[in-house]
């Protein structure tokens, strides 16, 4: 090897090895700051499909998954679920911005959107996966859901006494990738049609103090 050909080489080596710059450190300890101070809420209230197309529209929510919490399987598949014996219930995890939404202000709107005095229960959709269920991260998550809970029946929105179960998260996994966006993927199918979208109109009467800003300008 020529002295040439010996010096690119080196060169080479030392840009692949270097330690990241200043200004790509710099890079990197933003983005995680940024996502440091991000949190999750995981919410059951009836089927997912209905409950993440609610959420997304909240300010202050960067994503919302479909899943499955609560159960005894690892990893169960949505036909597994469906037969209501593996002790999953169907739920939106919310990743936001605590600084823009609260936990309350979610709760608030957990509450409003779904009928939490049915057990096992929403509308036609019957069985234990479609309970209404709060799953706390931490301790301090359960002492706000337990404080908005007695709030909501001191508040007589709803007549009848509210069943929604307060548990820590546990055995969570991601729905499969056709449940995602579901509402915004098939707005013309049946359930879209005559269930959620009636669901969100009401939602944004309710909550337009709530709605991305997007949504408040159309």
């Amino acid at each position: 090897m020529n002295k040439l050909s010996l010096f690119f080489a080196t060169l080479f080596l030392v840009l692949i090895f270097a330690p990241p710059t200043l200004a790509q450190e710099s890079h990197k300890s933003t983005k995680d700051m940024n996502s440091e101070h991000l949190q999750k809420a995981t919410f059951g209230e009836g089927c997912f499909w209905c409950a993440e197309a609610v959420f997304q529209e909240v300010k202050g929510v960067k994503s919302v998954v479909p899943g499955y919490a609560g159960g005894h399987v690892k990893n169960p598949t949505y036909q597994q679920v469906s037969t209501g014996t593996t002790g999953h219930a169907e739920v939106a995890r919310i990743v936001f911005d605590p600084s823009v939404v609260s936990y309350r202000e979610l709760l608030e709107v957990f509450w409003h959107t779904h009928d939490p005095t049915t057990l096992n229960r929403q509308g036609a959709d019957v069985g234990s996966q479609y309970r209404s269920v709060i799953f706390y991260q931490n301790e301090e998550q359960k002492k706000i859901a337990e404080e908005s809970l007695k709030k909501t029946e001191k508040s007589g929105l709803w007549d009848d006494p509210i069943v929604t179960k307060i548990e820590p998260i546990k055995n969570y996994s991601e729905a499969e990738d056709y449940h995602h966006n579901y509402y915004q993927n098939h707005k013309n199918a049946a359930y879209c049609s005559f269930v959620i979208a009636p669901k969100l109109k009401k939602f944004r009467k309710e909550f337009s103090y709530l709605l991305k800003d997007s949504l408040n300008t159309e």
